[in-house]
């Protein structure tokens, strides 16, 4: 017990020992009263005697303010009385403010010609006749040393790097020249580790060599390898060892030149020859140097190293959910991420939950771009029971993939499928085959909970008889969803999707391409997919139509925790335009778990005289 007692009073009398001195201070305010405070923040007054402590907090007030150009201020500290001083009160006479007599800020170089250097100097604040501040002048320093490595000035070197104060004459002078050197270019791109055709990686570098050098392009280049996924680490640099100076270094003299000598003949006959030699003119550093310059190529080169190491061939994912739309669900993955040397990949997903069950796979065959361009191969089969919808569904479908410099990506593809179902009572058997194209473009800052992003899809499917289809119809979907942020903790998210089918005849089309609404992603308030029409039995059949919409406003309560407002609106039918549309609105909860948001809704239905609230639960992104 006595120990522990003597454990806490010790922890005690460090803690108290040290707590920062506070300071008052009389006579400064703004900025460069906060800086002193700043200065002052973590001196331990028990390390001092109160003599000390005074000259301390005297040298730290005058150093804080001399960042703002008062060199002269006078500074009169007073402690308080305990021991050691928890408090001190500054009265302090600034004095006048340093100004700047002569800014002289000059490039040399290639430099000299670069317009991100111009535009930094350009923006530097301070002109003649301004109060002198440090931090803008320390800020301009930092900018230009990072601009030289940024863009390839790697012999970059500050020739003149000056702050000359007079506090006498209240002005002060301020000198900086950066002598960049030549800019270099990109070199040859050097390859290890890896298991891919090298061509395919040298096509995903955004420079060629001869280019100038960038930083943010070798950055880049990583960004797209690691993208891939066929490497499980990356490594791209540049080869900063590379220069090298083509100068001879300046000659040593002999030791028959060091010492005296009576003639030739006090040497032997070969030394003899070697000191005649060495008397002859010989080609300096300099001069050597000179000479290759006039043939030297316009910009030295800097060689990319890439390091790779191959990703694990076999990986395995397991997941465990729930939602209000289909209950209990678990999904496994079983993803090869590369199954060949030209970078081929392959993953199988099964998906189940009571009411669906799924089993996919997708072969990919990256083209000339691999992240942008390629070939997919796909199939499904599906198992569905729910409401009034039973399937059994099989599925093939070969695409070709583009993405534009825009975002946008272009999907050409062509399905098969064998579906047998029962819809509303209805059963039916058809094996329909259709070509498709496809526009989409998702755009997101932090996906894990975006604060801005938006995502736009729209299709257009066809199927025709005179190909030995057995179901004829032109199918267009759309839909379109926005996350936008007003200041800090106000977000907006609304979301809209539209569908049609034209067909002759409607019995041949399968549940998988009819439309149904409501659930948790779409009219909340009603149950999964209920919402569609139904035929005279009052079975639902699904619509050839569907018109859905939502608004919602969260408000960040605390923390990861926000607030939600919503209203959504939506019905699939087979008329077009619908005479009502099924509407529900309520309140929910949104967590930003480490694994994606949680999302808890309680929604109340103004169509459906049956029930009066409905819950909705999910996980995972908007997006």
């Amino acid at each position: 017990m006595i120990s522990r007692i003597a454990v806490l009073c010790l922890c005690f009398g460090m803690a108290h020992a040290a707590m920062a001195l506070e300071a008052r201070i009389e006579g400064l305010e703004g900025d460069v009263a906060d800086n002193v405070r700043y200065y002052l923040s973590d001196l331990d007054a028990a390390q001092y005697d109160r003599r000390r402590l005074e000259g301390e907090v005297v040298r730290r007030a005058r150093e804080a303010m001399r960042v703002y150009g008062y060199y002269e201020p006078r500074v009169r500290p007073r402690l308080d009385e305990r021991d050691p001083p928890r408090h001190v009160e500054l009265a302090i006479d600034s004095g006048p403010q340093v100004i700047v007599e002569l800014v002289d800020i000059r490039l040399a170089g290639d430099a000299a010609r670069d317009t991100p250097f111009e535009e930094a100097i350009d923006a530097f604040p301070l002109d003649e006749g301004d109060p002198l501040v440090h931090a803008p002048w320390d800020r301009l320093r930092g900018r230009l040393a990072s601009l030289a490595l940024e863009r390839g000035y790697f012999d970059w070197s500050f020739t003149d790097r000056r702050m000359e104060v007079r506090p006498f004459d209240e002005s002060a002078r301020l000198y900086l020249a950066l002598d960049s050197g030549r800019r270099y270019d990109f070199g040859d791109v050097t390859i290890r580790g890896s298991h891919i055709v090298e061509d395919r990686l040298r096509r995903l570098a955004p420079f060629e060599p001869g280019e100038p050098y960038l930083a943010g392009q070798v950055a880049l280049y990583a960004q797209r390898l690691g993208q891939t996924n066929w490497f499980s680490s990356v490594s791209v640099r540049p080869r900063l060892d590379a220069r090298r100076e083509l100068a001879l270094a300046p000659p040593t003299l002999g030791w028959w030149n060091e010492v005296g000598t009576q003639g030739e003949a006090m040497l032997p006959r070969d030394m003899a020859e070697r000191a005649r030699q060495a008397e002859r003119p010989r080609l300096s550093a300099e001069a050597l140097s000179a000479v290759t310059g006039l043939h030297a190529a316009e910009r030295p080169v800097m060689p990319v190293d890439v390091s790779v190491t191959p990703a694990d061939r076999h990986q395995f994912e397991t997941g465990i959910g729930y939602a209000t739309d289909v209950g209990p669900r678990l999904h496994f993955g079983w993803n090869q991420p590369w199954v060949n040397r030209y970078g081929h990949s392959l993953e199988h997903d099964f998906f189940i939950s009571q009411p669906d069950q799924r089993l996919t796979g997708t072969y990919l065959m990256p083209l000339d771009d691999p992240l942008r361009d390629q070939y997919r191969l796909q199939y499904g089969l599906r198992h569905q029971d729910n409401e009034d919808t039973r399937t059994n569904e099989a599925t093939v479908e070969f695409a070709r993939r583009w993405e534009f410099d825009n975002l946008w990506v272009q999907t050409l593809f062509v399905r098969a499928t064998y579906e047998d179902f029962t819809q509303g009572g209805e059963a039916e058997k058809v094996f329909i085959y259709y070509p498709g194209v496809s526009w989409s473009r998702t755009r997101t800052r932090n996906p894990r909970f975006p604060t801005w992003g938006d995502r736009q899809r729209i299709a257009f499917e066809y199927s025709n008889d005179a190909w030995g289809s057995d179901a004829e119809f032109l199918r267009m979907t759309g839909d379109t969803q926005w996350i936008r942020m007003f200041g800090d903790d106000l977000r907006f998210v609304t979301r809209l999707d539209l569908g049609a089918i034209e067909t002759s005849d409607f019995s041949k089309i399968p549940p998988s391409l009819r439309f149904f609404a409501g659930g948790d992603r779409s009219v909340r308030g009603y149950g999964y997919e209920t919402l569609a029409p139904r035929n005279e039995e009052g079975r639902l059949r699904g619509g050839q139509q569907l018109l859905a919409g939502s608004v919602e406003l969260q408000r960040r309560m605390v923390g990861d925790w926000w607030g939600a407002a919503f209203v959504d609106s939506g019905d699939a039918f087979d008329d077009w335009w619908p005479e009502t549309l099924n509407t529900g609105a309520g309140l929910g909860v949104r967590w930003v778990s480490p694994v994606g948001p949680v999302r808890f809704d309680i929604a109340h239905p103004f169509d459906d005289e049956e029930n009066s609230w409905r819950l909705h639960f999910a996980i995972g992104p908007e997006f």
